[in-house]
């Protein structure tokens, strides 16, 4: 299945909850999971159930599992094991990492974060700029719902420490130029901090290639269990003084920032959920995807209104819109009566939501992954149209 073709079929048929009839158009709030990971968490819990470090097998087979999800999510990023740190969720990891990393800051030193950004990406921030009188400027948004780079330009000082941004809009799906973006945060001497959870899905992850310092995602959006992984530049971490307990071990590096015990049978579902997308191949979901956001743009009935960009260049399969008459949350009320699964409100994109005029009520918003289909496109675009 790695060719740049998906057998749908086989594809839908290793996820059991596709075969209730529900079209599953959540994706960006959360994916389904195929049998297979269902399956390593069941089989971590009954066979090999027990904490790290002791001297029996069920133990044993606990510390090789953990060294072993580290070893998939270096794969995963394109980093080092020791690199890698898994937590609850990202944002509670990102709550963490930035205390850790707050230690270094002094009063008056500026972040910068995108109104493009879910607000795990941004109220971090805001807490450690009231806690240390540290500033935090806003990246505007143009119109399109695109990132103004030449706003982040602006803005940068010789004071900025970090520019936080995400790899994709939860909102909009619209997928910033991050090479740009690094560029210009290590050009004012700051780091380059990327929210990956939205984009982890849609396409593969090189944090090599992004040149990035910290990147988080959540695997409960790529097709495995509720859990939070981190990547943090192997420099940068042993410059960070952790918060945790003091027998918790030092090495690997990234071990120093996952505070108590992990979940270990979720890190099972999650090496499965790495298995499962390297069988299929991202080339092939790619192709996949963006043949399903092109049919919804060309399908979207007028009474419709579509916030961000009108063509598949620059994003993932992800739109928010409105329904003429109808607010947002009438729209998946009715669309879920009809077995279609949707979000409304602002998904945690606070201050989108606010650049674009959509608060209070936020929008509608459909999300395409690689298990759906060309017809459960037409379900929701002939429930649109009949509404």
């Amino acid at each position: 299945m790695a060719d740049a073709t998906l057998d749908l079929d086989a594809i839908r048929a290793r996820f059991p909850s596709l075969a209730s009839g529900v079209a599953f158009l959540d994706g960006p709030g959360g994916t389904q999971c195929p049998q297979s990971v269902i399956d390593a968490i069941a089989a971590y819990l009954r066979d090999s159930n027990a904490n790290l470090g002791g001297a029996f097998d069920a133990s044993r087979r606990s510390d090789e599992l953990v060294e072993h999800a580290h070893d998939t999510a270096a794969r995963f990023l394109g980093c080092r094991g020791e690199e890698t740190i898994f937590g609850q969720n990202m944002t509670t990891l990102n709550f963490g990492l930035t205390r850790a990393f707050g230690r270094t800051l002094e009063a008056g030193d500026e972040i910068l974060v995108t109104r493009l950004d879910h607000d795990g990406n941004v109220a971090p921030w805001l807490e450690l700029a009231h806690d240390l009188d540290l500033r935090v400027g806003f990246v505007d948004i143009r119109d399109d719902a695109t990132l103004d780079l030449d706003d982040l330009e602006r803005k940068l000082t010789e004071r900025t420490r970090v520019v936080s941004f995400p790899l994709a809009s939860n909102a909009f799906g619209t997928t910033p130029d991050a090479g740009r973006v690094v560029g210009l945060a290590h050009a004012a001497g700051a780091l380059a901090w990327a929210d990956a959870v939205h984009y982890a899905p849609h396409g593969p992850i090189d944090v090599a290639t992004l040149g990035v310092d910290v990147l988080l995602c959540s695997p409960y959006k790529f097709f495995g269990p509720h859990l939070g992984l981190a990547y943090g530049r192997e420099e940068l971490l042993r410059s960070w003084r952790p918060y945790k307990v003091r027998p918790a071990a030092e090495e690997p590096v990234g071990h120093r920032f996952e505070t108590g015990t992990l979940a270990h049978e979720l890190l099972a579902g999650f090496v499965a959920a790495v298995a499962y997308l390297n069988e299929v191949g991202w080339d092939a979901i790619r192709t996949h995807e963006q043949a399903l956001g092109q049919h919804f743009l060309d399908g979207l009935p007028e009474r419709c209104e579509l916030f961000g960009l009108r063509t598949m260049e620059g994003r993932v399969p992800t739109f928010a819109f409105r329904v003429e008459g109808l607010t947002p949350h009438a729209v998946s009320e009715r669309l879920g009566e009809r077995g279609i699964a949707v979000w409304d409100g602002d998904y945690y994109a606070v201050e989108a939501m606010k650049a674009l005029g959509l608060q209070p009520e936020g929008a509608v918003r459909a999300g395409f992954v690689h298990y759906n289909t060309p017809a459960e496109v037409d379900r929701l675009l002939e429930a649109l149209a009949g509404l």
